[in-house]
C-alpha cells in the first residue's frame, strides 16, 4: 500500500518549490497522485481528457504565466502521448514537471496491461529524469521524495528551463485510506518552510576585460545589425533598445522577440526586414559586417539566408548556455545574462565613444529606418487595395490585430504560414502585445491546446491565428475551454489544406517534367473539404465565417467570456501565393526609389 504521508510530502514539495498549477488526465494507476494533488489547496487542478492535448495545454499555461506547471498522467501510452509537448517544451525552454504513474517493478516485462518501458522514455528532451521508489513511508523514502521533488522543480526552472520527468510506481490498492491534503503548516524556523532541496544560482555577467574588448569591437564596426529573435524575457526589449541607441545599429525585430511592440524606445526597430533583405539592389547595398543576436533563431527565412550568404561576424548572447546557430557561420557565443549584457555593453560603448569623438553619426541606421517606413506605407496601401476589392489575404489578420489588441493581449500564431505572416505583417507599435508561437520544434500539433493553456493563466486576452489543418489536428483542445470556462478568439485560415506547400519546392511536383502530375494535391495540398462550423458548435464554441471587409469589425467587437469564438477566414491557396508575390514586388518597387 502507498504511504499517504509520503504522497502528501511529494505534493507539498511541489507547492513549496513554486508549482501552483497541475494538469491531470484521468487514469487508474495515477489515482494516488491525482487525489492528493486535488486535496491540496495550494494547487489548482485542471482535468483534461487527452494526454497529448494536456501536455500542450500545460506548456501554454507555463509560457503565459512564466511559472512551472505539473502534469499528472497514468501509465502506458498515456505517457507516450506527452512526447510532442515534451519536445516543444525542451526546445522552447518551458518549465514542465511531468509526473507519470507506473506499474511496480514486478509487473514490468510480464505482459501486464498498460505497461510499457517508461524509464527515460523522453530521452535527451528532459533536463532531468528520476524514478522514485515505492512510497513505503520509511523516513529515508520520505526525505528522498522531498529532495527529488525540490530538485526537479529547480531544474525545470533553471538555465535553461525545460521539462523534467519523475516516474512513480504504485502498487494496488490505489485509493488512499486516510486523510489527504497538506501537511501541518510549518513552524517558524522549520526547514520545510522552504523547499527541502532548492538552488540559488545567478546568471553570469561578462568579466570586465571581456566587456571592454567586446565594446571596442562593436564600436569599431559601423555596419552592424542587432537581430532580436524569439524570447520571452520582459526586461530584454528595453535593454536591446538601449544597446541599439549606443551602437547606432538597427534592430531586426522578430515579432516573437517582444521588441517589435511595447512602450520601450522603438526608434531603431525594423519591422519589415523579411521584405527588405530579399535579393535586390537595396539588400546588396546594406550587407552587415557584424551581427549581435539575442534570443532564438529568427522566424524569417530571408534573415537566416542573408546571414548564411554574407557570413558576417556574429555574436550570440545566450544566458542559458545555448548553441543555437543554424546559419553555420563564425560565431562567438556569450553565455551571460542577455539583459545585463545588453545594458553593460551599451554603457561601455557609450564610455568608449565619449572618450573619442562622441556619439556616432548614424546614416546606416537612418537608411534602414527610412526603408522600413517606406515598406510599411507601401504594404499598407497595397493591402487596402486588395481588401477593397474583396480579396482575402492571409496576412490581413495580423495587420489588423496590431492596432486592435489591447495592452497585455497574447497573440498566438500557428506554425507554417501564420507565424510567417505574423513576422511579415505585425506592425511595430507602442501597445504591449505579447506575440507567442511554438517555435521550439515548429510543429503544427497542439497549437490550439497551447493557446488555451495560455488563456488559463489569466494574464491577458488570447487571440490565435491558425491554419485549418493545424486546427483539425487539435480539435479536442476545445473541450478544455468548455470544461474550464476559458475564453479565446481564433482566426481560422480556411484554405482547405496545407497552404505552406504552395510556397515550397513540392509545388513543382505537378510539372510535367517531374512525372507526377495530379499528385501534388493528394500528397501535399491535402484538401479535406470539412465544414468546421458544426464541429466547433458541438464542442461548445461559436463559429462565424467572415469576409475581408468584415474581419476588422469582427475582431474589434468586444468578446464577453467565457467561451471560444472562431472566425473562419476563407482563402485560396494558389491565389494567396500570388498575393504574397505581389506584396514583395510592391516593397521592391518602393525600395528602388530610395
Amino acid at each position: 500500500m502507498t504511504d499517504v504521508r509520503t504522497l502528501r510530502e511529494l505534493v507539498e514539495g511541489l507547492v513549496e518549490a513554486g508549482v501552483a498549477e497541475v494538469v491531470v488526465c484521468p487514469g487508474s494507476r495515477s489515482t494516488p497522485l491525482a487525489l492528493t494533488a486535488r486535496a491540496h489547496p495550494g494547487l489548482r487542478v485542471r482535468v483534461l481528457l487527452d494526454e497529448r492535448s494536456a501536455g500542450f495545454f500545460a506548456l501554454g499555461l507555463a509560457r503565459a504565466s512564466r511559472r512551472p506547471v505539473a502534469v499528472i498522467v497514468t501509465s502506458g501510452t498515456a505517457v507516450a502521448n506527452l512526447f510532442p509537448a515534451v519536445v516543444e517544451a525542451s526546445l522552447a525552454r518551458v518549465p514542465l514537471v511531468l509526473l507519470t504513474a507506473d506499474r511496480p517493478a514486478e509487473l514490468r516485462e510480464r505482459g501486464a496491461p498498460q505497461t510499457i518501458d517508461q524509464v527515460r522514455i523522453f530521452g535527451g528532451y528532459v533536463r532531468w529524469f528520476s524514478e522514485l521508489p515505492l512510497l513505503d513511508g520509511a523516513p529515508e523514502t520520505r526525505r528522498h521524495v522531498r529532495s527529488v521533488v525540490g530538485r526537479a522543480v529547480a531544474t525545470a526552472r533553471g538555465g535553461p528551463a525545460g521539462p523534467v520527468h519523475l516516474n512513480i510506481p504504485f502498487r494496488e490498492p490505489l485509493v488512499p485510506t486516510s486523510a489527504l491534503g497538506p501537511l501541518d503548516p510549518p513552524r517558524a524556523g522549520d526547514r520545510h518552510a522552504r523547499p527541502f532541496t532548492d538552488v540559488v544560482a545567478g546568471r553570469p555577467g561578462l568579466a570586465a576585460g571581456d566587456l571592454v574588448a567586446l565594446a571596442a569591437l562593436v564600436a569599431s564596426v559601423e555596419r552592424g545589425l542587432i537581430v532580436a529573435g524569439p524570447q520571452d524575457d520582459p526586461d530584454l526589449p528595453a535593454a536591446i533598445a538601449r544597446l541599439a541607441a549606443a551602437t547606432g545599429y538597427p534592430i531586426v525585430a522578430d515579432p516573437l522577440s517582444g521588441v517589435r511592440c511595447g512602450p520601450h524606445d522603438r526608434a531603431l526597430v525594423v519591422a519589415h526586414a523579411d521584405h527588405l533583405i530579399r535579393p535586390g539592389p537595396w539588400r546588396d547595398a546594406h550587407l552587415p559586417e557584424l551581427v549581435i543576436r539575442f534570443g532564438a533563431t529568427p522566424t524569417s527565412k530571408p534573415v537566416v539566408t542573408l546571414l548564411g550568404e554574407v557570413a558576417p561576424a556574429q555574436i550570440v548572447v545566450d544566458g542559458d548556455g545555448g548553441w543555437s546557430e543554424p546559419a553555420i557561420i563564425p560565431t562567438t557565443f556569450i553565455h551571460a545574462d542577455a539583459t545585463a549584457t545588453a545594458i553593460s555593453l551599451a554603457d561601455e560603448i557609450a564610455t568608449v565613444r565619449a572618450a573619442a569623438d562622441g556619439p556616432p553619426e548614424t546614416p546606416w541606421a537612418t537608411s534602414w529606418s527610412q526603408a522600413d517606413q517606406l515598406a510599411d506605407r507601401a504594404l499598407l496601401d497595397w493591402l487596402g487595395e486588395v481588401t477593397d476589392r474583396g480579396e482575402p489575404f492571409e496576412g490581413l489578420p495580423f495587420a489588423l490585430l496590431g492596432g486592435l489588441l489591447p495592452d497585455g493581449a497574447l497573440l498566438w500564431a500557428g506554425n507554417s504560414m501564420p507565424v510567417r505572416d505574423l513576422d511579415a505583417w505585425l506592425p511595430s507599435g507602442a501597445r504591449s502585445i505579447r506575440p507567442l508561437s511554438n517555435r521550439g520544434a515548429n510543429g503544427i500539433d497542439g497549437v490550439v491546446s497551447t493557446a488555451l493553456g495560455a488563456a488559463a493563466a489569466d494574464v491577458g486576452a488570447v487571440t490565435l491565428v491558425v491554419g485549418d489543418v493545424s486546427f483539425l489536428h487539435d480539435l479536442n483542445a476545445l473541450v478544455a475551454a468548455r470544461l474550464h470556462g476559458l475564453s479565446a478568439t481564433i482566426v481560422l485560415i480556411e484554405n482547405d489544406g496545407g497552404g505552406i506547400f504552395s510556397f515550397l519546392s513540392q509545388a513543382t511536383t505537378d510539372a510535367p517534367e517531374v512525372g507526377l502530375p495530379d499528385h501534388y494535391e493528394e500528397l501535399f495540398g491535402t484538401p479535406h473539404g470539412i465544414d468546421v462550423g458544426p464541429i466547433v458548435a458541438a464542442l461548445g464554441g461559436v463559429y462565424r465565417s467572415v469576409s475581408p471587409s468584415e474581419l476588422r469589425e469582427a475582431l474589434a467587437d468586444p468578446f464577453t467570456p467565457p467561451g471560444v469564438r472562431v472566425f473562419g477566414f476563407r482563402t485560396d491557396r494558389g491565389r494567396n501565393v500570388e498575393l504574397h508575390h505581389e506584396a514583395a514586388a510592391v516593397v521592391a518597387d518602393a525600395l528602388s526609389r530610395l
